[in-house]
């Protein structure tokens, strides 16, 4: 699989790389790196990078301004989106060739060439394998490519605290760290927090509910957003502040869109993108998101969380 989207990249001169909405280090890293491997391999192709900003994540890469026009003949590679509509920019399906490469489970195969590896942390990683099969092809990795693979790598690892840490992943990060970037200069970029952001956090975990001593959850309503003057994205940053109360095996964010609720789904055992799935959503099996739009909605993925959990602790 690796060879045929090598190929596919030496085979074409225009290449446009999407990723999903709403990005995350993971989808900016393996977007970012793969286009400046690209770029540094193949200096006489055109490559971007497209989809909408999250402006506190353009410290990692920029995204492209590009017309309906260059798609055509265009090569789309789109990294770390499971399910085509979520994919940042429609415009993909304009393509010639679209690849797709991606680390979640494979429900939604589109494409021309598909390459999933659920064993993979990230999609950040994908891109180093890939990078390491290709380095004795042309392929090339400088400070920049680097620093936004380990960008992705560490925020879908947590900082190599998940589960979903492996050997590999430590071998690649240290192979990203020797082409020189600063490491710190990353973490604090990506984990910094704003004073807003601290007292949200305090809100809730003042506010968070237990249901059945093992699953925790809270609203945040736009009324409370409001009041401490944080968007939805910044304050889904906060899905993890209750992780580690002792007992609880799931937890959902339950956080007011201006015209949907969105959903956080997280996990230390039961399946959650099952649960997602249901809701408009999928992801990872212990930590997804999915999109409701109203209250009775919120209590039906609830109810479906528990019941995960209840049997979870049955076994």
């Amino acid at each position: 699989m690796k060879e045929e989207i090598l190929n596919k990249i030496k085979e074409h001169e225009r290449i446009i790389i999407h990723r999903h909405v709403r990005p995350d280090p993971d989808a900016l890293g393996s977007q970012g790196g793969l286009a400046r491997i690209i770029r540094a391999s193949f200096p006489d192709k055109e490559v971007y990078t497209v989809g909408e900003e999250d402006p506190s994540l353009v410290f990692l890469n920029k995204m492209d301004t590009i017309e309906d026009f260059m798609y055509e003949g265009a090569l789309v590679i789109i990294c770390d989106t499971a399910n085509s509509p979520r994919i940042s920019d429609q415009r993909y399906s304009l393509g010639k060739r679209v690849i797709k490469i991606d680390h979640h489970p494979n429900e939604d195969p589109y494409g021309d060439v598909i390459w999933v590896d659920t064993t993979a942390s990230s999609t950040s990683e994908m891109i180093m394998d890939f990078y390491l099969f290709g380095k004795d092809k042309g392929l090339m990795l400088d400070a920049q490519a680097a620093r936004l693979l380990y960008a992705g790598i560490i925020g879908d690892t947590g900082r190599f605290l998940f589960s979903n840490t492996t050997e590999k992943t430590h071998r690649f990060a240290a192979h990203l760290l020797d082409t020189g970037f600063s490491p710190s200069e990353i973490h604090e970029s990506l984990y910094k927090i704003s004073e807003k952001l601290v007292r949200l956090n305090g809100y809730v975990l003042q506010h968070f509910s237990i249901l059945d001593d093992c699953v925790g959850y809270i609203h945040l309503t736009a009324e409370t957003l409001k009041e401490f003057n944080a968007s939805p994205s910044e304050a889904s940053l906060l899905v993890n502040s209750f992780a580690h109360v002792e007992g609880l095996l799931s937890w959902v964010f339950f956080v007011d869109e201006p015209d949907q609720i969105r959903v956080r789904l997280r996990s230390k055992g039961p399946v959650v993108n099952s649960i997602a799935a249901k809701f408009n959503g999928g992801g990872h099996p212990r930590a997804s998101g999915a999109t409701v739009y109203n209250k009775s909605e919120t209590e039906d993925v609830l109810k479906e969380l528990r019941n995960a959990c209840l049997e979870y602790k049955s076994k």
